[in-house]
C-alpha cells in the first residue's frame, strides 16, 4: 500500500485546480493534512476580497488528501464551510485538517484555515464515502 506522501503526490498530478491555487503541502499523514496557499490578485472578488471560494477549495483539497491518505479512494458527499473572516490580497492561507470518524462506508473531517496571523478566517466540515478502490 502506498504512503499518505506518495497518494498525495499522485494526487496532486492530476489536480489541476489545486495547481493553480499554488497549493504546498505542509504535511500529511493518515488522517490529517495541512496545506498552504497565498492569495493572488486573480482570487479577488468585486470587493477587493478572496472570493469565497478559495478558502472553500484550500479546504476541500485538504479533506480530499486527508481522507484519501488511508489508502482508498474517498469523494465528498457533503460539505459545508463558515467564513470567519476577510482574505486580501497577499495572505497566506493555512488549513488544517482532521479526522473526526472514520467508518467502512464514510469519514467526517474537519478543516480550519488561518491567515499569516494565525487568525482563523474559514471553518469547514466535510463527508466523505469511502471507496473500495485503492491507491
Amino acid at each position: 500500500m502506498k504512503t499518505p506522501s506518495e497518494i498525495v503526490q499522485l494526487m496532486m498530478q492530476n489536480d489541476a485546480f489545486s495547481q493553480w491555487l499554488g497549493v504546498e503541502v505542509l504535511y500529511i499523514e493518515q488522517g490529517k493534512c495541512s496545506l498552504k496557499c497565498k492569495v493572488k490578485s486573480e482570487m479577488l472578488n468585486g470587493f477587493h476580497i478572496a472570493h469565497g471560494g478559495i478558502s472553500y477549495s484550500l479546504a476541500d483539497s485538504t479533506l480530499a488528501f486527508a481522507a484519501n491518505s488511508h489508502g482508498q479512494h474517498c469523494v465528498s458527499v457533503e460539505t459545508s464551510i463558515s467564513h470567519l473572516g476577510k482574505v486580501s490580497l497577499g495572505d497566506e492561507l493555512t488549513s488544517i485538517a482532521k479526522e473526526i470518524y472514520r467508518g467502512k462506508k464514510t469519514g467526517v473531517y474537519e478543516v480550519d484555515i488561518f491567515n499569516q496571523n494565525q487568525r482563523l478566517i474559514a471553518h469547514f466540515k466535510g463527508t466523505v464515502f469511502v471507496g473500495e478502490k485503492e491507491w
